[in-house]
């Protein structure tokens, strides 16, 4: 039986070729994946590694925790504990580390780095050993500063040149006295590093006279441990904690680890969908070869043959192929595991230098992948060929699929499909995130009951194209009649292409209508003319609110200051904001009370009030990080949204119990309204400043349509995948089809269906079988896009579901091109068959 499985694989070389294709597609996304995130991760993990080669002991503030009405407070390094780790018995020196945000821009005025990769420190004495200088000198006071080599490089500096950067909004333009290399993995992923003299980054990062960290080098003979039990024994181990330089970098590679495992697990769910749609083209595919041998498999178990030896020799047959498919998967995910790397760095995306990893795992994962997927899809053919009793299959009496048999699959399916729709729905009435889990279970299962109902679906739905069919004479009304013989085929081919259209519509659906939804929030909640902010997210000094409030044109700014606070013992963040102008400068539906900040008078969103218990009226005491308490009244409740929310305070009550105020945002109005001019004139009172955001509620709505497009054209890229899989599944399956229907195609031929007819009658099949899939998906897309925007917007009031039309036609224009491209090779083998050689194949 194994020789004969064997024969059977070679005798069908040419028909097993497209499974052999979808099944290493599959395995090539799922190896690449790895090989590709295991380099990045290996690359990282030594960058940093490296990176704490002058660090034996680090010693950190130990962050004190909020308790009672305290607020929780970070304790400062300060120089004597500075000088009292470098006295420590086995330490050999002791150097201060001061960071911060940094935003350097490059010549042309834009920001280098990307957002949270733009740093800045502190350069120690004249010869730092963190740091080694190959041009210039070492920073001296607040006009210089020395910069990374590979930033140097990418934005064309020199030393002497001028440079102009950001700390908090103010533009600096110091001037460039040294370059520096540096093992930074912020740096090695495309980030820059800028360094001061210690006292000018202390200054600038508002850390005078303390640091962040203090990092000690042991002594030759003394062990980092032995060194770490010495400073714990000299340092106050209430306000410090010691961390030896081993732990940080293990520290840090489990968490550049972790990082690089989300992203792994995301482009292996896609490799995952890729190779679901692929498992419906192998049990496609080896149905139609079992059926083609039926009385061959017949004959075997006439001679002697036992059902378990039947199903062995498919299973083997699925063994051979699977295993073909894996090695040949891996090498083209190796192949692509370098060129995605590769493409990083043609994208200006730089990362460090490294080796390809290839690890045993990634082996053994791509043989399983590939091997077991063929199995399992192979099994149930094998298994039904068994079955089939000797007699029968040589008369052919097993074709047809028996009524109890179709009543079984139909009542199952519409059991799974009716379960599905009930659990989405129940999950559209929850909250949050607390509807995820069984909304993503009832897509599951409604996806799996309409797979399993899709024979029957496929009559009625392909009967709906006969009218269209029709233009196209005879070659149209066979290809309906072709494409409906067997519904399970036909089902299983226009599956494959379904789940990816599911997928991509319901993706589009959801971006769309949070798109709008978010513009309506900005348009209902905002009436400010513009949003001011830092670039990454950081916060704004409140020298930018002085600027912007000194510019002509300028009628009312307000600055949003976040702040800790203790109220009834739980942390709570208050939100500072000019108690006169906030009214004017948002427009928020107030629930109760009269919208009034300032003095003792806050507003306060409708989900803070409700935890609370609070209403308008309702009075608490505040305790601030100054350790003095307030007892603030609920003037109103307001309705929040993801914009505006909290607990809104007059900066004239908040900022005197702040030591270090910094703003999130100022809203911004002006005189003339939101215009090019406007903004142009605003962004030079701040010095052209590339790290500071002047956007008007426009230009944040199309940041966040950007982003949305930039996720769902990722999302498209990578289903792209799965896409290409189900076209393959439509050539393999009219290919095959073609072959079994030889003798049929003959016959047409001989009573004078010419050529170009059997190529449309192959095409309408495709075509129609695509059209199939294609409804199929964009509806069920639908429902799965508007279900999560349901679940969506029990947080979200201004939700609103957006039909992208366009799109969605689009869609099923590409399922169309997909059955007409998968048929041009089937088609052309069906019209150049040899009439009577077809009418004498059996």
């Amino acid at each position: 039986m194994f020789r004969t499985a064997l024969r059977n694989v070679l005798a069908h070389k040419a028909r097993l070729l497209m499974t052999v294709l979808a099944v290493m597609l599959g395995v090539a996304f799922v190896s690449g994946t790895l090989v590709f995130t295991n380099t990045i991760s290996d690359a990282y993990q030594n960058s940093s590694a490296k990176g704490f080669d002058q660090v034996d002991v680090a010693v950190q503030p130990d962050y004190q925790e909020s308790k009672g009405d305290k607020v929780g407070k970070t304790p400062e390094l300060t120089q004597a504990l500075l000088d009292e780790s470098a006295r420590t018995p086995g330490a050999a020196s002791a150097i201060g580390v001061v960071s911060g945000f940094t935003a350097l821009a490059d010549k042309d005025g834009k920001l280098v780095g990307g957002g949270f990769q733009t740093k800045g420190g502190n350069y120690w004495g004249a010869k730092d050993p963190r740091y080694p200088l190959v041009e210039g000198a070492a920073p001296r006071g607040a006009g210089q500063v020395a910069i990374d080599s590979e930033t140097a490089r990418r934005a064309g500096y020199e030393v002497g040149d001028t440079v102009r950067m950001s700390i908090d909004g103010p533009v600096l333009t110091p001037t460039v006295s040294g370059i520096f290399t540096t093992d930074d993995g912020n740096v090695a992923a495309g980030g820059s590093l800028a360094l001061f003299d210690t006292a000018t980054a202390q200054k600038l990062f508002g850390k005078t006279g303390t640091y962040d960290e203090i990092d000690v080098k042991a002594a030759p003979g003394t062990s980092q441990t032995a060194l770490k039990a010495a400073l714990d024994k000299s340092l106050p181990t209430k306000l410090v904690e010691t961390t030896t330089g081993k732990e940080l970098a293990d520290n840090q590679a489990e968490m550049i680890s972790s990082q690089m495992g989300s992203f792994r697990q995301m482009l292996l769910v896609f490799a995952g969908i890729a190779l679901f749609v692929g498992t419906f083209i192998i049990a496609n595919t080896f149905t139609m070869l079992v059926a083609q041998r039926t009385k061959e498999l017949a004959l075997l178990r006439a001679v002697g043959a036992s059902r378990r030896q039947i199903t062995r020799s498919v299973l083997v047959e699925a063994f051979v192929v699977g295993t073909a498919a894996g090695v040949t998967g891996l090498v083209a995910g190796i192949g692509i595991g370098a060129g995605m790397r590769s493409l990083m760095g043609a994208l200006d995306a730089t990362v460090p230098d490294g080796p390809l990893v290839v690890s045993g795992g990634t082996v053994a994962t791509a043989l399983a992948v590939g091997i077991l997927i063929t199995m399992l899809a192979a099994w149930l053919p094998g298994r039904r060929a068994a079955k089939i009793p000797p007699v029968a299959a040589m008369s052919s009496v097993h074709a047809q699929a028996t009524t109890k048999s179709l009543v079984l699959r139909n009542t199952l399916g519409a059991l799974f499909a009716g379960a599905g729709v009930a659990v989405v729905l129940a999950a559209t009435t929850m909250n949050g995130s607390d509807g995820q889990a069984p909304m993503g279970i009832g897509a599951v299962l409604l996806i799996l009951g309409v797979f399993i109902l899709t024979p029957l679906l496929s009559r009625p739905l392909i009967a709906a194209a006969a009218p269209v069919l029709r233009v196209f004479g005879t070659a149209g009304k066979l290809a309906r009649q072709n494409s409906v013989r067997n519904p399970r085929r036909t089902a299983a081919t226009a599956s494959a292409l379904m789940i990816g259209l599911t997928l991509i519509t319901g993706m589009t659906v959801m971006a769309g209508s949070l798109q709008k939804s978010i513009d309506k929030m900005a348009s209902a909640a905002i009436r400010a003319d513009y949003i001011v902010s830092m670039a990454n997210g950081n916060e704004l000094s409140p020298d930018v609110d002085r600027k912007l409030n000194a510019t002509d044109g300028v009628t009312t700014t307000s600055p949003l200051r976040n702040a800790p606070s203790r109220i009834d013992g739980e942390t709570e963040y208050l939100t500072g904001v000019n108690g006169s102008a906030i009214g004017k400068l948002t427009d928020l539906k107030v629930d109760s009370g009269s919208f009034k900040v300032g003095g003792g008078q806050v507003v306060v969103d409708s989900d803070t009030a409700k935890s609370r218990d609070w209403t308008a009226g309702s009075t608490f005491t505040a305790h601030y990080e100054d350790g003095k308490a307030q007892r603030l009244t609920v003037s109103a409740v307001y309705e929040g949204n993801e914009l505006i929310r909290g607990i809104m305070v007059d900066n004239r009550t908040l900022t005197p119990h702040l030591t270090d105020p910094a703003d999130m945002q100022i809203l911004v109005k002006t005189a003339d309204g939101a215009s090019d001019a406007t903004k142009d004139r605003l962004e030079k009172a701040l010095g052209t400043n590339p790290a500071v955001k002047v956007q008007s509620k426009q230009d944040l709505s199309d940041d966040i349509a950007q982003m949305f497009t930039l996720i769902l054209n990722m999302v498209y890229g990578l289903l792209a995948m799965a896409v290409l899989v189900a076209v393959l599944g439509v050539i393999n399956t009219l290919a095959m089809s073609v072959f079994e229907r030889s003798q049929e195609i003959g016959m047409l031929r001989a009573i004078g269906l010419d050529r170009k007819g059997v190529k449309r009658m192959v095409r309408l099949e495709s075509l129609v079988i695509s059209l199939f899939g294609g409804v199929l998906g964009i509806g069920l897309g639908v429902f799965f896009g508007w279900a999560a925007g349901e679940l969506l917007g029990t947080k979200m009031a201004t939700y609103e579901l957006v039909l992208p039309w366009g799109r969605m036609a689009l869609f099923l224009l590409g399922a169309a091109v997909v059955g007409v491209l998968a048929a041009l090779w089937p088609a052309r083998r069906a019209a150049r068959l040899n009439m009577l050689s077809a009418i004498k194949a059996e």
